[in-house]
């Protein structure tokens, strides 16, 4: 198969270039140095109709597709990785399940403020509870009208900043992981708060935060999809997710490509550009290779999202293998700067603090082999 974009969205990929050159270039470094979260920057991605890219525009949305948020994830990631990875995060895992599973109340009444410039944020993970999401402990128990929610989440990217939670509680232990339902909880509901804030490796203007709900009540209309379907809501929010972390990554592989091919022809020992080494010359093959690779592994599956296929066996392949090759190359365009690229203020430093949790976060690389596996074998 050969996917070859539209003439829109080749001018959309153009439009999110120049967009990162002349927004995220320029801060890039210091917003991650400041740990800040770029307030400026989302203001002007909600300007360009970018923060609903895949939702219809009844609800506030771009009315494009996921193959199209993909296209803009990476080259946003290209200049700015944490940016990128707020953008997806908010789109398929914060406002995505609300269109998804959602009924038209939820949807009239949630999306249109996250399609135009507030962040929504998604909450599996707990302290005890990573990959084995089941075993998570937090409850949701019925009170009349009202849900009451206890818990701890954590490693909530956008927790800080969000003012809209996708949340998923146990509400029949006996269960299990069918047990689980998905809420949509506002930030002011009470008993519900923002707990600590992480300092990261990498990913560093991206906000992560525990989030703590002490008898936290919201409303029983806020229940999303039916009770015992938070596992699934869950999951299918993940192989977007999932998508979106490709695309960030291959975002990496670009950026690292791109900074190796300019440092090599300006750098000169022996009286000769690096770039005239057969060693160097290898080492931006290779990734290029690994660019087309990613970026057909990442486009494939979300044009399978958008034809309303299967895809979380190719969620999973894009995510493992764009992962594995943005830590790889970013290492590598770390190798062709030298001493240099392992000093604050290049580029392919951050590129490699920020390649590492790809291979982490939306599943490690170890359970993305797992679900492809099982795809397969069963």
């Amino acid at each position: 198969m050969y996917l070859m974009l539209t003439e829109e969205q080749e001018l959309i990929r153009a439009n999110a270039r120049e967009f990162a050159d002349k927004y995220l270039e320029p801060i890039a470094a210091q917003i991650d140095e400041e740990s800040r979260h770029p307030a400026e920057v989302f203001e002007k991605l909600a300007e360009m109709d970018w923060m609903g890219i895949p939702f219809p525009t009844e609800y506030g949305g771009a009315g494009a597709d996921f193959l199209t948020m993909a296209i803009i994830c990476e080259q946003i990631s290209r200049s700015c990785a944490s940016t990128a990875f707020t953008l997806s995060c908010h789109t398929a895992m914060g406002a995505g399940p609300i269109y998804r599973f959602g009924n038209e109340e939820q949807r009239k009444k949630y999306l249109p403020p996250l399609c135009t410039g507030k962040l929504g944020a998604f909450a599996l993970t707990e302290p005890g509870a990573g990959t084995d999401a089941g075993a998570g402990t937090s409850t949701a128990v019925l009170e009349g009208e009202e849900y009451v929610l206890n818990g701890t989440k954590t490693f909530i990217s956008a927790g800080p900043l969000a003012e809209t939670f996708m949340i998923v509680g146990m509400t029949d232990k006996s269960k299990g992981a069918r047990g689980m339902s998905a809420f949509i909880v506002p930030k002011d509901a009470p008993g519900f708060k923002v707990g600590a804030v992480f300092k990261k490796m990498g990913l560093r203007s991206s906000q992560t935060s525990e989030i703590i709900m002490k008898d936290c009540r919201i409303p029983k209309a806020n229940l999303l999809g039916k009770e015992g379907e938070g596992f699934k809501i869950a999951m299918g929010s993940l192989d977007h997710g999932r998508i979106g972390v490709a695309a960030q990554a291959t975002g990496i592989i670009l950026a690292s490509l791109e900074e190796s091919i300019k440092y090599s022809k300006e750098r000169v020992q022996f009286g000769k550009p690096i770039s005239a080494n057969q060693a160097i010359q290898w080492m931006i093959a290779d990734m290029a290779v690994a660019l087309e690779c990613a970026r057909f592994l990442t486009f494939s599956a979300a044009f399978r999202s958008d034809q309303g296929l299967s895809f979380t066996k190719e969620a999973s392949m894009a995510k493992l293998f764009t992962s594995e090759a943005a830590m790889h190359h970013a290492s590598k365009a770390v190798q062709i700067h030298g001493g240099y690229g392992y000093m604050k203020g290049f580029k392919v430093e951050r590129l490699l603090r920020d390649a590492k949790i790809t291979e982490i976060y939306e599943g490690t690389s170890e359970a993305q082999r797992m679900v492809i596996a099982g795809g397969l074998v069963r």
